[in-house]
């Protein structure tokens, strides 16, 4: 029977209020921090050295319970001859392995998709993070364990697609190898990983420029304009005046949609759109010729504040869907193009009917220079002679409208 130099009670627990340690005996001791919080710890000796080990809270831990605990610390001490700290630690390290095998892949991709989101350009990359992972990805390893991903499961998603729609594929492939990665990172997950291409899927999966050409976008001739333009300023709606917008300037839809009202500048006549909102990542300035403003006007009445989307959607302080141009496309029987496309035919225009320089046409599109070295001389965006070229854009197409009535 083990001997106590000293016992406490259960009341004298509750009412001893110093702070230090108190002894129950056998190494069971009361502590009390400074701020009158109480716990109970054991003190023990290995290889010559003390040790003190926590085993709880009073009153949540009684101590009745303290003192059973203790004695089994005991036992594994003196009886297993082992560090009851080394064991809590490495049961403490087995719980979390046993938690990290069940992470699912979900779990994985929400979590790396809220860590990256706000590195991401807009809210529209998040989105379609989610809408490829929920399409392909979820419905086959969702909830699976991410550390159970294996490459079966991934040719089992790839290669539905790979042939049919391999631009998507290799997205939806690329993405589940960073989720994969970050799980791996993280701890949840331990060996290779399953979607890495080099020296793994590149083996058993055909390379996507092999499979399918890159394709531009659907574009419109620009002869064809005038006849479109007249149709489409025919339509009273918001996605016809954003559309109509988008042509006019020249710009990607994704821009027009995430327009606000503090970024046009009407005395100055200019779209100023922000950096974290182009593709180039600079400032793009973008002169607005008459039609333009005028299309601005007819937007006013939906407008709340400087911050309110310039062509909001269902709520205003919402932008319109990134569907909204191409279901309208749809609906005016033009499935064969896309908005995007008419950057295209206003290139080609430029380059047939006007003496602009290239270097206007390419920043009149905010597109990146491939030269370092012409960037690093080239310090004005042209501004002016960009606004002569967009007057005559939007001129020639009311003039052209005119002339060719629907």
């Amino acid at each position: 029977m083990e001997r106590r130099q000293a016992v406490l009670s259960h009341q004298q627990a509750v009412r001893v209020k110093k702070p230090g340690l108190h002894r129950d005996g056998t190494g069971l001791y009361l502590q009390i921090t400074r701020d009158g919080v109480k716990s109970w710890i054991i003190r023990y000796m290995l290889h010559g050295r003390a040790r003190y080990m926590g085993i709880g809270p009073f009153p949540v831990v009684s101590l009745a319970q303290a003192r059973e605990k203790a004695a089994e610390i005991r036992r594994i001490l003196r009886v297993d001859g082992l560090d009851p700290l080394h064991l809590r630690h490495a049961d403490r390290l087995s719980r979390k392995l046993e938690q990290a095998k069940s992470v699912t892949f979900r779990i994985c991709a929400e979590k790396f998709i809220s860590a990256n989101r706000v590195a991401w350009k807009n809210e529209k990359h998040t989105w379609q993070w989610t809408r490829t992972l929920e399409l392909y990805a979820y419905p086959t390893i969702g909830e699976l364990p991410v550390g159970e991903i294996d490459t079966p499961l991934m040719l089992k998603i790839l290669q539905p697609i790979w042939d049919t729609a391999t631009v998507t594929a290799t997205r939806v492939r690329g993405r589940i190898e960073r989720i994969i990665q970050y799980a791996i990172t993280a701890g949840f997950r331990k060996g290779d990983n399953p979607a890495r291409w080099k020296g793994h899927l590149e083996n058993l999966l055909p390379k996507p420029s092999r499979v399918a050409k890159v394709k531009n976008q659907p574009a419109l001739p620009w002869a064809e304009i005038p006849a479109f333009m007249a149709r489409l300023r025919k339509i009273d709606s918001v996605p016809a005046r954003a559309l109509e917008f988008t042509i006019l300037a020249a710009a990607r839809s994704g821009e027009t949609l995430g327009a606000r009202w503090s970024e046009i500048d009407q005395d100055a006549r200019l779209w100023i759109v922000p950096p974290e909102r182009i593709k180039s990542k600079r400032e793009h300035r973008v002169p607005l010729s008459e039609p333009t403003v005028k299309i601005l006007e007819t937007m006013l009445p939906w407008r709340k504040t400087d911050d309110s989307f310039v062509f909001p959607g269902a709520r205003p302080d919402q932008p319109l869907s990134n569907m909204s141009m191409l279901m309208l496309l749809r609906r005016m029987g033009r499935s064969d193009i896309t908005a995007h496309g008419f950057r295209s035919t206003f290139r080609d225009w430029t380059a047939e009917n006007t003496n602009a320089t290239r270097e206007v046409a390419e920043m009149a599109l905010a597109h990146v220079i491939p030269s370092k070295v012409e960037a690093a001389y080239r310090r004005g965006d042209l501004l002016e002679k960009r606004r002569e070229l967009m007057a005559v854009w939007s001129g020639y197409c009311a003039m052209v409208i005119d002339q060719h009535p629907s």
